[in-house]
């Protein structure tokens, strides 16, 4: 099975089109003020249209609050909705209802028992996705270039296919899926040549040295 692949945080139109022209099988725009990679909603809407059909959009928030769910919804009409912050799983009920987007919750991990959450999230959530815990005091819950022990993934199932996320990169892409056979891939700070600025050359090698393996 091909390895799905997810390009998180594009904010201008040709490293967009680099991953779209790669095969990305997911685009996403974050909306979090305080990460580098913030897109207000409108602005999302107007450069990630052109995904539309191509691959699957996906809005990355962080408890996000209900009018900026419509707000979102109204706009960027995302066929996902990522939550990085600490919702639960009633409230990725209320997400669901709200936009008509499917959920994908991240899930921060450091030790094997950092997955008991994904026991209760795995029957609200369409795609998991197992992302480093950020270091204590980080104001971003993801996209800081850390990853975690891949070893801990191995021999565990899931209902859904699930995101591997967290300091991959083109150089280690490979090494990630052979330990642990992830069926989807997220990557953001990765592929970037300065916090932000993603680089066009690198979503490329990146998707390359994946679909390789």
């Amino acid at each position: 099975m091909t390895t799905k692949i997810k390009i998180c945080g594009l904010t201008t139109a040709d490293t967009l089109d680099a991953a779209l022209n790669g095969g990305a099988d997911f685009v996403g725009a974050v909306v979090f003020p305080k990460s580098p990679r913030h897109l207000a909603p409108e602005a999302a809407a107007r450069l990630f249209e052109r995904a539309r059909g191509r691959a699957k959009i996906v809005a990355v928030t962080v408890d996000p609050d209900d009018a900026l769910l419509e707000e979102i919804a109204r706009t960027l009409r995302p066929d996902f909705i990522q939550l990085h912050g600490a919702e639960t799983p009633a409230r990725a009920e209320t997400v669901r209802a709200l936009t008509g987007a499917g959920v994908i919750k991240a899930l921060p991990i450091r030790h094997g028992d950092d997955f008991f959450a994904a026991d209760e999230w795995d029957y609200h959530a369409d795609h998991l996705m197992f992302d480093a815990k950020p270091p204590e005091g980080s104001v971003l819950p993801g996209g800081v270039g850390h990853s975690f022990d891949w070893t801990l993934l191995a021999d565990r199932a899931f209902r859904h296919p699930w995101f591997l996320a967290g300091g991959l990169n083109p150089d280690n892409v490979a090494e990630a899926l052979r330990i642990t056979g992830a069926p989807m891939l997220d990557v953001s700070s990765g592929v970037e040549s300065a916090p932000g600025v993603k680089d066009a050359d690198r979503i490329a090698a990146f998707i390359q040295n994946a679909r390789r393996t």
